[in-house]
């Protein structure tokens, strides 16, 4: 089977020392494609590295909520410049947190601001979308109501929500992911949600270096964990897990790579 990781940091500084190890266990795990998302103007330039040393390496350059205070003048030129030069990049991970680690970040006004202005460029430049939200899902809708069409595709990592909400945003055209947050046993809205996915909308990540799935060998989470993801998503929606490989593959595939 092959994989593909929809959505992780390969950039953060916890898995520097052993990023070759990393993509090494990754590719034995059957993970051949890696989905890089950017989350400040402090890792753009790393991302920007690994995606230009490894062609089975994607990348997306955007300003996540948590990051917005550390934020230059010139965040949105700098933006711009990434989006123009790799012409196959994503812009993300964006979104919006009203309640974010360590409560350090920017008024949910100027978050707004932040991420109708990242939706524009995505729209500019056509480029697929990865979106995080948390706690703010009838903001968001209204949000992605006011910006309009995104025909290049947008997606909801780790998507956390209700059955109702899932509903809403793929009536709006939704991918939604899902990471290992639904291999934990408390976790009764997946069980409810990801049934009712439509196939053509499914993806699976990892989100590394977070979120280790349950029972995977810690303490940092790789794309290599992939597999455990892929197995309770297949028993949450009863089918094989070689169907939704091939499902989540061609997903990917056709979200970041138009193919």
């Amino acid at each position: 089977m092959r994989l593909f990781d929809a959505h992780c940091h390969l950039q953060d500084a916890q898995l520097a020392e052993d990023r070759a190890g990393v993509l090494s266990r990754a590719r034995a795990a059957g993970v051949d494609r890696i989905a890089i998302k950017g989350a400040s103007e402090a890792d753009w330039s790393e991302v920007e590295l690994l995606v230009e040393s490894d062609p089975f390496l994607h990348a997306s350059f955007g300003l996540h909520p948590w990051s917005l205070k550390q934020r230059t003048s010139e965040w949105a030129v700098r933006l711009n410049a990434l989006l123009e030069k790799h012409p196959q990049a994503g812009v993300g991970e964006i979104g919006i947190d009203p309640d974010p680690k360590g409560n350090q970040a920017e008024s949910m006004e100027v978050q707004e601001e932040i991420f109708l202005a990242q939706l524009e460029m995505a729209q500019r430049w056509k480029r697929p979308v990865s979106i995080h939200c948390r706690g703010a899902w009838e903001r968001l809708l209204d949000l992605l109501d006011r910006a309009g069409a995104l025909p290049d595709g947008w997606m909801i990592h780790c998507f956390g929500g209700s059955k109702e909400v899932a509903q809403e945003l793929l009536r709006r055209g939704a991918y939604l992911s899902f990471s290992g947050a639904i291999t934990r046993s408390t976790n009764r809205k997946a069980a409810e949600v990801l049934p009712c996915v439509p196939e053509e909308r499914l993806l699976l990540e990892t989100d590394a270096p977070d979120l280790l799935p349950f029972g995977a060998e810690g303490p940092l989470n790789e794309p290599r964990n992939l597999p455990r993801i892929l197995a309770h998503a297949a028993f949450l929606r009863g089918e094989s897990e070689a169907e939704v490989a091939s499902i989540t593959y061609r997903n990917a595939c056709r979200f970041f790579l138009h193919c």
